[in-house]
C-alpha cells in the first residue's frame, strides 16, 4: 500500500462554505486523496495524498482553475499561528475582477453614448469578455463534481441574457455579481480577525538573558527553547509560556483567559503567553516553545473547531445539494408552463426564467450557518471560553441540566481555614502555635493552616526540633511550654475529656461540611480550628444565573454527603454525593434521559463523566486537560462562565435562524415579484448578494457578544 502524505495549503479568495464544498468535491475526485478537509474560515486546504498518482502540482492547479488562488505550502508538523497576508482589496483577484468589470461596464456605456447604433454590441462585448472568468470557473467546477455551482447559474443567466437581446442588463448582472463576492471576502476577513486578534496577543521578539544577569539579547520568539530565562519588563506582554524565576508583579491574563483583574504572579508562579505584565519586572523561565504555548493552542483548536460542522450545518449542506437542482428546475418550468400551455410571450418568459436562476443562488443559505458558528467560536474564545466545535456550541444552547463536580471546580479545590474557637487565650494565639506545630508540612490541612497565619501576618512560636505526625490523628511538635499537637476530635477524645459544650461546637461546625482539627497542649484544649474547601467567589452567581435561565443544577460527587449536602445549601443546588466513577456515570445517563445534560469538572479526574455527558465542560487556565479533555474549556476558571457559554449558544443559534429567515424570505419575496414581471434581472442578482452581505453582517455581530465579568 502506497503511503500517503499529508499536505496543507493556503487559498486565497475563499470566503463562504459554498466555496469550500466545492474544492472540497474536486480533490475527492482526484487519485489517491483522502481525508480531505477544507476549513474555509482559516482558508485552507489539508488532505493525504499520494504523490506518485497525483503531484502536488496538480492539486495547486485544480485550486487554481476553480478560480481561488494558492499562496503557499504549510508545514502540517509545526502550529505556530501565522497572521495572513493583507493587500489593498483593489490587489486581490476578486478585487481585480470588480475593477475589470466594472471598466468594461463603463467604456461600454461612454462608447453607446458617442455611437448609439452600435449600443447593443458594445455592452454585448463587455458581457462577453467579462462573464469569461466566471465561465471557466463554471465549466472546471461542472469537471469537478459540483455542476450547480454559484458561477454555473450566473454564467447561464448572462448568456441567456444575451440571447434574449438583454446585453446591458447581462453586463450589470456579472459586474454586480463580482461586486457580491468581494463584498463575501470583506467580511470573511472580518470573521477571521476575531481570530488573528488572538495572534496579535504574542510579541514577536524577547529578551532572552545570557549568562551574566546583565547580558541580555533580543531574539525572535520563535527561536526561544524550553529553559531559556526572558526578561519581562512591567508593561511587556509575555512571550510564551513559562513560570516565574525571579520577581514579582501583578500580571493582566485577560486577553489569554477573559479573567478582568489582575492576578498576582511569585516566583514559582505559571504565567501565559500574551498576558501583560503590569509593574515589576520578571524572569521568566520557558516552559513551552512558540508553538505550543497557550495562544498557539487556543488558535489551533478553535480552527479545528471550525472545521467540525454543526448539525444544523450539515442539514443546511444537505438541504443546499437538492436545493440549486430544483430551483433550476423550477426555471425551466418557468420558461416553459406559461408560453406552452398559458400561450405567454416566449422572450418575457425566458427572461422571467433567467432571473429566477439567479434569485436561487444558494450562498446566502450556504453561508447562514457557518459564517454564525464561526462567529460565536470566535467570539468565545476572546472570553475565554473555548468551544471545541459546532457540534457543541449547538448543544450547549439545548442543555436541560448542568451537573458540577464539588471540589476544584465549584470549590477552590483547597481547604481554608473558615473558624478559630479559642479555649485558652485568644484566635490569634491559638492560629499561631498550631501553625508552628504544622510548618513544614505538606498535608493539605496543615498547608492552610500556615497560610492563615501568615495572612494574618502572625509571629509564630520557636519550635525544638522538628513535628512528629501519627497519619490519621495528629501533629505534635515541642514548643517553648511543653509538646503541642494539632489533631483530630477523635485523637484529642483519646488524650483528655472534652467538655460536651465543646462536642457540640465540633458537632455544629461538622454539619456544616467543616473538618474540625484541636489544638491541644498536654491535656488541655487550647482551640479548635475549621477548615472547609470553600466556594469560588463566583460559583451562588453563577449557580443562579443557570437557574434564572431555566436550567436545573445538581453536584455529582464522591466526596462525603455531609461536606456535599453543606456546599449544595450554600448555592443553592441539588446534591448527590458518594458517587464511585461507575455510579456518576450512570447518574449522569440517568440525567441524559430527560434532555441534553453539560457536565462540569476540572477535567482530570471527571474525565469519563465528561465524555459521557451531552456536552464536557473543564475549567482550567489553559491547562493541557482542560484544554484536550472536553468539549469546552472555562480558561479563566469562573464558574459564571457555564452560563456564559449557554448564553453564547443561544445567542447564535438566534442568529442561525435569523439567517436562514433573511435568505429564504428574500428570495421567495423576489421570487414573487420576479414571476409578476417586477424583477430585473440586475435585481435579482442584487436581491442574492444583498441577502449574502445581510447574513454575514448579521452572524458578525456575534463578534460583539459580551460575556459576563
Amino acid at each position: 500500500m502506497a503511503t500517503l502524505s499529508p499536505y496543507k495549503l493556503r487559498i486565497e479568495g475563499m470566503d463562504c462554505a459554498a466555496c469550500a464544498l466545492k474544492i472540497e468535491s474536486a480533490m475527492q475526485r482526484l487519485p489517491g486523496v483522502s481525508d480531505v478537509n477544507v476549513n474555509y474560515m482559516a482558508g485552507t486546504l489539508a488532505l493525504r495524498f499520494d504523490q506518485d498518482r497525483t503531484p502536488a502540482r496538480t492539486i495547486e492547479d485544480k485550486v487554481k482553475a476553480l478560480g481561488y488562488t494558492p499562496i503557499g505550502t504549510m508545514a502540517v508538523e509545526v502550529r505556530v499561528p501565522q497572521r495572513r497576508e493583507h493587500q489593498p482589496w483593489w490587489r486581490e483577484n476578486k478585487g481585480r475582477l470588480v475593477l475589470g468589470t466594472g471598466g468594461l461596464l463603463l467604456l461600454a456605456f461612454v462608447f453607446a453614448r458617442l455611437i448609439p447604433d452600435w449600443e447593443r454590441w458594445f455592452y454585448s462585448g463587455a458581457a462577453l469578455v467579462s462573464v469569461v472568468p466566471f465561465a471557466r470557473r463554471a465549466v472546471s467546477g461542472i469537471l469537478s463534481g459540483s455542476p450547480f455551482s454559484i458561477e454555473t447559474l450566473m454564467t447561464i443567466a448572462a448568456l441567456g441574457a444575451l440571447a434574449i437581446g438583454e446585453p446591458e442588463e447581462a453586463a450589470v448582472v456579472i459586474f454586480l455579481f463580482a461586486v457580491g463576492e468581494l463584498l463575501e471576502t470583506v467580511a470573511a476577513g472580518r470573521a477571521r480577525a476575531g481570530i488573528e486578534a488572538l495572534i496579535d496577543l504574542v510579541p514577536r521578539t524577547a529578551r532572552r538573558l545570557r549568562g551574566a544577569p546583565s547580558e541580555i539579547e533580543e531574539v525572535r520568539v520563535d527561536d526561544l527553547s524550553i529553559g531559556d530565562v526572558v526578561v519581562v519588563r512591567p508593561g511587556d506582554r509575555i512571550p510564551s509560556d513559562g513560570k516565574v524565576a525571579v520577581g514579582s508583579s501583578e500580571v493582566n491574563e485577560a486577553p489569554v483567559t477573559g479573567e478582568s483583574m489582575p492576578v498576582l504572579k511569585e516566583v514559582g508562579s505559571a504565567v501565559y503567553a500574551g498576558s501583560v505584565n503590569a509593574n515589576g519586572e520578571l524572569h521568566v523561565e520557558i516552559t513551552r516553545v512558540a508553538s505550543d504555548n497557550t495562544i498557539a493552542r487556543i488558535i489551533h483548536l478553535v480552527e479545528e473547531a471550525q472545521e467540525s460542522k454543526a448539525p444544523m450545518a450539515r442539514m443546511i449542506d444537505r438541504f443546499s445539494r437538492w436545493y440549486t437542482p430544483a430551483a433550476m428546475v423550477v426555471a425551466v418550468l418557468v420558461i416553459l408552463i406559461p408560453p406552452l400551455v398559458l400561450g405567454g410571450d416566449w422572450m418575457t418568459w425566458i427572461y422571467r426564467g433567467l432571473a429566477t436562476l439567479l434569485i436561487a443562488c444558494p450562498c446566502a443559505l450556504v453561508i447562514s450557518t457557518p459564517a454564525a458558528i464561526a462567529s460565536g467560536l470566535a467570539a468565545g474564545a476572546r472570553h475565554g471560553l473555548l468551544i471545541k466545535g459546532g457540534a457543541a456550541l449547538e448543544t450547549l444552547g439545548k442543555v436541560q441540566t448542568v451537573a458540577f463536580d464539588k471540589t476544584g471546580t465549584l470549590t477552590r479545590g483547597h481547604p481554608r481555614v473558615t473558624n478559630v474557637m479559642p479555649v485558652v487565650g485568644d484566635e490569634s494565639s491559638v492560629l499561631a502555635r498550631a501553625a508552628a506545630v504544622e510548618r513544614g508540612t505538606s498535608h493539605p490541612l496543615g498547608f492552610a493552616i500556615v497560610e492563615a497565619a501568615k495572612e494574618r501576618e502572625l509571629t509564630l512560636p520557636v519550635t525544638f526540633g522538628g513535628s512528629i505526625a501519627v497519619p490519621g490523628k495528629a501533629v505534635t511538635a515541642r514548643l517553648k511550654d511543653g509538646f503541642v499537637s494539632v489533631g483530630s476530635p477523635r485523637h484529642a477524645a483519646a488524650m483528655t475529656s472534652i467538655e460536651s459544650g465543646l462536642d457540640d461546637k465540633i458537632a455544629a461546625l461538622e454539619t456544616e461540611g467543616k473538618t474540625v482539627v484541636v489544638l491541644l497542649s498536654g491535656k488541655t484544649v487550647e482551640g479548635l480550628i475549621a477548615l472547609r474547601d470553600e466556594p469560588r467567589l463566583d460559583a451562588a452567581e453563577g449557580v443562579k444565573r443557570l437557574i434564572d435561565q431555566g436550567i436545573k443544577t445538581v453536584i455529582l460527587t464522591g466526596d462525603n454527603g455531609r461536606a456535599a449536602n453543606a456546599i449544595a445549601a450554600l448555592l443553592g443546588l441539588d446534591a448527590r454525593a458518594e458517587l464511585l466513577p461507575e455510579a456518576k456515570l450512570a447518574e449522569i445517563g440517568r440525567l441524559r434521559s430527560t434532555g441534553p445534560v453539560a457536565m462540569v469538572g476540572d477535567g482530570i479526574n471527571d474525565a469519563p463523566a465528561l465524555a459521557t455527558a451531552s456536552v464536557g465542560i473543564a475549567m482550567g487556565g489553559g491547562t493541557d486537560v482542560a484544554l484536550e479533555t472536553a468539549d469546552a474549556a472555562l480558561l479563566h476558571e469562573r464558574v459564571t462562565g457555564v452560563a456564559d457559554l449557554i448564553a453564547l449558544s443561544r445567542t447564535t443559534l438566534r442568529n442561525i435562524w435569523q439567517n436562514i429567515a433573511i435568505a429564504l424570505g428574500l428570495k421567495s419575496i423576489f421570487l414573487i415579484t420576479t414571476l409578476v414581471g417586477a424583477t430585473t434581472l440586475w435585481m435579482a442578482i442584487l436581491a442574492d448578494t444583498g441577502a449574502t452581505v445581510l447574513v454575514t453582517a448579521n452572524a458578525l455581530r456575534l463578534l460583539n457578544h459580551r460575556s459576563s465579568e
